[in-house]
């Protein structure tokens, strides 16, 4: 199909009214075609209404009407073949395989949700039955379950086009639970987003769903963002992005005249703990895999453990020349965008010229500006360095990493309490490593949301136990995950029935189980009827 370059609107075109612009494909910092234009306050204002307008019929069909749709979507998104990749390509620079891997994480998104909402155990139904002879009152009859807010805004993300963007987790968990949502596209590649939001009106009209339920919206201000987050119907929003944005887009949330949620996943260090045990049997594999994870979509993930902590001594320095002649043979490769390569190489920059900080080890072979390429760099340095600097402690998006030594184990643990919030931290060790540094793991109980043992953190399992989140400055809120089933739960409230008659409640909380879904009755989780 042909891209126009406009905004959606419940399914219908809109063309831009604000400032133009193109998306630059990175693999040659060339523009593409068409242009594409930022989005004004009274077309926001018409997506909201349409939304608004879209969300009794969305929240009001059935389960089973919101599940066809969402596989429907999964088949759509996956019949708009080599189009959407090349796309896709062409705007991000991100090789073929890649992106065909997170198609399919985006197809299996729409799946899981599809059978997450069938089930209907999710929405956390409780029943307590009357007891009208309870002395010295009676007991009423009270009932709960989880109900959609209403429309929500959604920011794209640049690193993840299908996974965690128009398609993304935000958008179809917000759908699955009944929610409409409005869309901000990621400027760095509209035309994907485009192509997607096709993929969508047409699974919400097979499905016989309100196209208000989805609506895109394009632009690159500052200005539109804020729009997103104030206008009057928005009930919550979803953000991954970085601190900066986030945390500014966080406050325009708070001091809303009714403050709403802000949902933002924001970026994180990740450190890495290489406890003596594992250093010891495997110093050069763990340093050799260590690169890997680093280098791994050009260190563009919110997930790249950009900084590693272990006890100085020969154990250590084996693992530095693994992770070094590793980092030498990694080749440059494109990022997503010439304003993310400009970022990381001020950061790299910045860190280099840090007095205390050496190189250990970088790619080979040159970057190519045209072709807007990062290469891996490998930092070294020591703890006293690391705490007086606090460059040296925020993220930089790409393929770079800080190794440092640590005067003992009580060093590690001491930084380890003073650390900042953090989506992730990843301890190599043995058994016997994990008994003897216990009170490690307790701080990073603390400090984390995904703690990873033996293993690196890049690469994210999209499933019900994940949680994709952590305490501030990672995540906005530590409860809520990004990634996986529980993300739902950003989208819908408590409601309470009280008295009800069985015929008025909702299908959960009938006293027939016509779900078979899990509900907890009288305290008891069961499925048998109430």
């Amino acid at each position: 199909m042909s891209l126009h370059g406009n905004h959606l609107i419940a399914g219908k075109p809109v063309a831009p009214e604000g400032p133009t612009f193109n998306a630059i494909s990175p693999n040659n910092s060339q523009p593409l075609e068409p242009a594409f234009g930022d989005a004004t306050e009274a077309q926001i204002d018409a997506a909201f209404q349409a939304a608004e307008e879209a969300f009794d019929g969305l929240r009001t069909a059935t389960p089973e009407i919101r599940a066809t749709f969402l596989d429907l979507l999964a088949d759509k998104i996956v019949g708009l073949g080599d189009a959407l990749l090349d796309r896709a390509h062409a705007e991000t620079g991100l090789p073929m395989a890649r992106l065909t891997g997170e198609r399919g994480r985006a197809v299996g998104q729409c799946k899981l949700f599809a059978s997450l909402i069938r089930d209907g155990s999710w929405a956390d139904a409780r029943i307590d039955h009357a007891i009208p002879d309870r002395q010295p009152l009676p007991k009423p009859d009270v009932r709960r379950v989880m109900q959609p807010i209403g429309p929500v805004a959604v920011f794209g993300a640049s690193n993840f086009p299908f996974a965690i963007g128009v398609v993304g987790t935000d958008t179809i968990c917000a759908l699955a639970a009944g929610c409409s949502v409005v869309v901000k596209g990621h400027p760095a590649h509209p035309g994907t987003s485009e192509l997607l939001a096709s993929a969508v009106y047409a699974a919400l009209e097979e499905a016989g769903l309100p196209a208000g339920s989805f609506n895109l919206m394009h632009g690159k201000s500052n200005k539109m963002g804020t729009a997103l987050v104030k206008h009057p119907l928005a009930n919550a929003v979803a953000f991954t992005g970085s601190l900066k944005g986030g945390r500014a887009l966080m406050d325009i949330a708070a001091a809303r005249p009714t403050p709403i949620p802000f949902y933002g996943e924001m970026g994180s260090i990740n450190p890495v703990f290489l406890l003596p045990g594992a250093l010891k049997a495997r110093a050069a594999q763990i340093g050799e895999a260590y690169v890997g994870s680093v280098t791994m979509g050009v260190g563009q993930f919110c997930t790249n453990p950009a900084l590693v902590l272990g006890v100085q001594g020969v154990e250590l320095d084996a693992f530095v020349t693994a992770a070094s002649a590793a980092a030498e043979k990694a080749a440059p490769a494109t990022m997503l965008h010439g304003g993310i390569r400009s970022m990381y190489c001020e950061g790299t920059a910045a860190i280099a010229s840090t007095a205390g900080v050496s190189i250990a080890g970088q790619s080979d072979a040159d970057p190519s500006d045209e072709a807007t390429q990062a290469e891996c760099v490998i930092f070294t340095t020591d703890l006293a360095t690391l705490e007086a600097n606090d460059t040296l402690r925020h993220e930089v998006f790409g393929p770079c990493s800080i190794v440092t030594n640590c005067p003992s184990k009580a060093d590690v643990l001491r930084f380890a309490k003073s650390m900042e919030g953090q989506l992730t931290a990843t301890i190599h060790g043995t058994p016997e490593d994990l008994i003897e540094h216990s009170d490690l793991i307790r701080v990073l109980e603390r400090k984390v949301g995904r703690i990873v043992f033996n293993g690196f953190p890049t690469g994210i399992e999209v499933c019900p136990s994940m949680h994709h989140g952590g305490p501030y400055p990672s995540a906005s809120h530590s409860f809520f995950t990004s990634i996986g089933t529980a993300s739902i739960y950003r989208f819908v409230r408590p409601v309470c029935y009280q008295g009800f008659p069985d015929e008025s409640l909702p299908e959960l909380l009938k006293a027939k189980n016509t779900r078979n879904a899990i509900r907890l009755v009288d305290g008891a989780f069961t499925k048998d009827d109430a």
